[in-house]
């Protein structure tokens, strides 16, 4: 395969995620496994730390700009990082290019994708400006029940699912966390959510990234070629966000995630 073609796949969807916000393991995993015939093991491994050292820069802009509750993120890293370190170790148990483990990593990725072409589609409706106006009002009444979740249990117990999925998959710390925190946190600004959900994917996605590459689930000449197409993506992408038909970008991704998702678990 070119190294192009792996390049203009980094590409576009690194233009994508800085379009929508949705997240890149949700797109590239399944492009890697359907149109480059990458292994499930390899694929997802490689993405974690695609998508680790793609947000590290998202997450530097965002706490300069005072964007990152460090609290939220502190709980919902709780419950991820334990969970992370208990999905590698059973990958490591079962051997991450074996039968067993590649069946529980499709399977498990055909649901993450299901589960983020609802969360997408969710997202669709939820930011009414009605809405807005409701949380708006509740949050000058009492500024500090912006980071109060409704349950102190839920981020942990939230985070360690996505935590499990997104060792599993690499899907999940995108559309997936932004609907838990919108779920957990209704008060949360959108912004300061938006924060929170890439702040907490970084260390998720490192600790399972290289837990992954100790594993030998890494390809390093992939990574480094996804990243070299999908920086400048994610750079054009911020940039076009205002002009592009946000609602139907997502509704499409929606579909076509739900078709990917489908597809892995029916096979």
């Amino acid at each position: 395969m070119p190294d192009f073609a792996f390049i203009f796949a980094g590409f576009c969807v690194g233009l994508i995620v800085g379009l929508t916000g949705v997240g890149g393991g949700s797109l590239m995993t399944p492009i890697l496994i359907f149109f480059f015939g990458v292994k499930p093991h390899m694929a997802i491994g490689t993405d974690l730390l695609f998508a680790a050292f793609t947000k590290m820069g998202g997450t530097v802009s965002l706490a300069r700009q005072r964007l990152v509750p460090w609290r939220v993120v502190g709980m919902l890293c709780a419950g991820s990082i334990p969970a992370a370190f208990a999905a590698l170790w059973l990958l490591k148990y079962l051997g991450p290019a074996s039968a067993q483990a590649q069946h529980i990593m499709t399977t498990t990725l055909g649901v993450a994708l299901l589960l983020t072409a609802a969360a997408t589609l969710y997202k669709v409706f939820a930011f009414s400006k009605a809405k807005h106006a409701i949380d708006h009002a509740a949050r000058l009444a009492n500024p500090a029940l912006a980071t109060q979740p409704r349950h102190w249990s839920l981020p942990v117990l939230l985070g360690a699912v996505i935590g499990t999925l997104v060792t599993f998959t690499s899907v999940g710390a995108g559309a997936v966390g932004v609907t838990v925190l919108l779920l957990v946190y209704p008060l949360l600004p959108l912004p300061r959510v938006i924060g929170a959900d890439i702040a907490y994917a970084v260390p998720l996605t490192l600790v399972a990234g290289l837990g992954h590459a100790s594993l030998g689930s890494v390809d390093w000449s992939l990574l480094a070629l996804l990243l070299a197409g999908s920086l400048p993506g994610i750079w054009l992408g911020s940039r076009l966000v205002s002009r592009a038909p946000e609602r139907l970008i997502r509704s499409a991704l929606s579909v076509l995630l739900a078709w990917a998702g489908a597809k892995l678990v029916l096979i």
